[in-house]
């Protein structure tokens, strides 16, 4: 098999100033889903906010499905989390007409029910305003006056929106896969989604990264296409001019990058040129991407990190708090600041 390795992408600020352990225990790493409307109280779906350790996103949907004594496709959920940590998140279970079932007695020692409300359509993936973290770097050492510094720049200036190493699977292995898809080896849907997700995240940290070598990740370029902060609408411009300077700088408009697929090119000029060169070094993921029919889309190559606090709780244990717009990553963070 034709293995792809997941490099080191660029960092923004520097080297990480730190080393330490995250996730020594599941409590060290809490993520809570935050909704981007509330259940209305009527309907046929069933919404359910459960909190979970220790135990992934799918297995508590399928326990959730024999519980309520539904199928499987009848449960659905907004995004997958983390099994090895403390993650509330939501649920909704399809009952038409059906009353419910005593939900306090699907609590186990690794699930609890924390809200119960009804709506009338079911979850959708991706319905989230976002994802709040309380992260815990145990055995922390470093440099104390850089970690701070480093933390403040973060702050005020956002971080690159790259991909998650769990994006990519154990040591890249869900790309190395998509290309042996690509030669024809076999694979089941939820695979299939999988790799060609991640040969596109892929090629889009291999954009961003483009960018930040080129320092001008967060700087905008002839032919850019612009996506407003805690938004998904975009527009192209030629030529930056002072009021898209001054958005940038105030961070409410962010330059994108693609994610390969069909469709016209939306930049233009020098941002156009940046992409095509990545694109053209990785022909066969590109070629794949359009030949299994994946559709072309834009992510914000910088986000912005909400309410980031930080203290170190001793000399060995240093505590984060903060809270990202859905699609992004908490390890995108984390990697700035920590070996």
């Amino acid at each position: 098999m034709h293995n792809i390795e997941i490099p080191v992408w660029p960092y923004v600020y520097g080297q990480p100033s730190c080393s330490g352990k995250i996730r020594s225990l599941p409590e060290d790493f809490i993520v809570n889903e935050n909704l981007s409307f509330e259940p209305s109280g009527a309907g046929e779906h069933v919404f359910l906010q459960i909190e979970k350790k220790g135990e992934n996103t799918e297995f508590v949907a399928r326990q959730l499905a024999r519980f309520a004594n539904v199928r499987q496709r009848d449960v659905s959920y907004a995004g997958l989390k983390d099994r090895y940590a403390v993650t509330s998140q939501w649920f909704s279970v399809w009952l038409p007409g059906k009353a419910d079932p005593d939900w306090t007695a699907f609590a186990s020692d690794a699930i609890k029910v924390l809200q119960v409300a009804r709506h009338a359509r079911k979850l959708k993936r991706g319905v989230l305003s976002g994802n709040s973290f309380k992260l815990l770097i145990r055995d922390w050492q470093g440099d104390k006056e850089k970690t701070v510094q480093q933390l403040e720049q973060i702050k005020a200036h956002g971080i690159a929106n790259y991909f998650g190493p769990q994006r990519f699977g154990n040591q890249g292995q869900n790309v190395s896969k998509a290309v042996a898809m690509f030669d024809g080896a076999k694979a089941g849907r939820e695979q299939r989604s999988l790799y060609l997700s991640a040969a596109r995240s892929y090629l889009f940290n291999q954009i961003l990264a483009s960018r930040i070598t080129q320092h001008n990740w967060n700087q905008p370029l002839a032919g850019d296409v612009y996506q407003f902060d805690l938004s998904h609408s975009c527009f192209h411009s030629e030529q930056p001019d002072a009021e898209i300077i001054r958005r940038l700088t105030t961070k409410e408009i962010h330059p994108t990058g693609v994610l390969w697929g069909l469709g016209e090119a939306d930049v233009s000029a020098d941002a156009l040129a940046i992409e095509q060169a990545v694109i053209n070094a990785h022909g066969q993921l590109a070629q794949g991407l359009i030949a299994n029919g994946v559709d072309r889309d834009r992510r914000a190559l910088r986000v912005n990190v909400q309410d980031l606090h930080w203290q170190f709780v001793d000399d060995t244990v240093l505590e984060l708090s903060f809270t990202l717009p859905a699609g992004s990553y908490a390890t995108s963070v984390l990697r700035e600041i920590v070996e």
